[in-house]
């Protein structure tokens, strides 16, 4: 998957639309082909911002929420050292390869869109990582140590996969930005960190306060 391939997959959302490699200011160590905002001549209007959230090219955007658990994974490599994780809509693939980077044995990176896979296997060959591809959540392995995910609970109906999410690992890492309290006493906080969505999407400052949750089997 090259550059150019991911430029016509943007483009069936943006016309004008084309990535680049950058590195999110949440997470420097990790270079991301993302969205050129520069194509559009200045910031995202918010029309323009609205298009792109309402859009499947997420995968083109580091949300503050990934950029958030990425770099907390960075900097705890402990909680996945060696372990089998699986990144639950991974959609740039910044979790999974801030996984792969801080010496997880294998890293699933799970997406029903076949374009955040695509986006994901390009995003993992810039940083020298490799990672295994899922289109489906039900055709997910056996054997997961750790489940991952960053900015799933936009949506109320996604609620219940807190409880999937602890049946499938021993160990769940969760980064949520827009539900203050996930209301499961398993999910402990572990810290609040600022980040703001890449690039930036102009988002109310109450979506650039990430909170990220452990839950663990005792």
């Amino acid at each position: 998957m090259t550059s150019e391939q991911l430029n016509r997959q943007l483009q069936q959302t943006l016309e004008r639309g084309r990535v680049r490699m950058t590195r999110p200011a949440g997470c420097p160590a990790i270079v991301l082909y993302l969205f050129d905002p520069s194509v559009l001549e200045g910031p995202l209007s918010h029309d323009e911002a609205q298009a792109v959230v309402a859009e499947p090219a997420y995968w083109s955007f580091c949300w503050a929420s990934g950029q958030a658990l990425a770099g907390w994974i960075l900097a705890h490599p402990e909680r996945v050292t060696g372990r089998t994780v699986l990144d639950f809509g991974c959609g740039s693939g910044v979790v999974a390869i801030a996984a792969a980077l801080a010496g997880a044995r294998e890293v699933i990176a799970c997406d029903l869109a076949p374009a955040a896979l695509l986006a994901s296997e390009a995003n993992a060959r810039l940083n020298g990582v490799r990672l295994t591809p899922c289109n489906r959540w039900n055709l997910r392995p056996s054997g997961l140590d750790v489940v991952v995910a960053a900015d799933v609970l936009y949506d109320r109906d996604n609620m219940p996969l807190l409880n999937e999410f602890c049946e499938a690992a021993p160990t769940v890492l969760l980064a949520d930005s827009r539900v203050a309290d996930p209301g499961d006493d398993r999910y402990c906080l572990q810290t609040v960190v600022e980040a703001r969505t890449w690039p930036d999407l102009n988002e109310f400052e109450e979506f650039n306060r990430v909170r990220i949750y452990q839950a663990k089997k005792q």
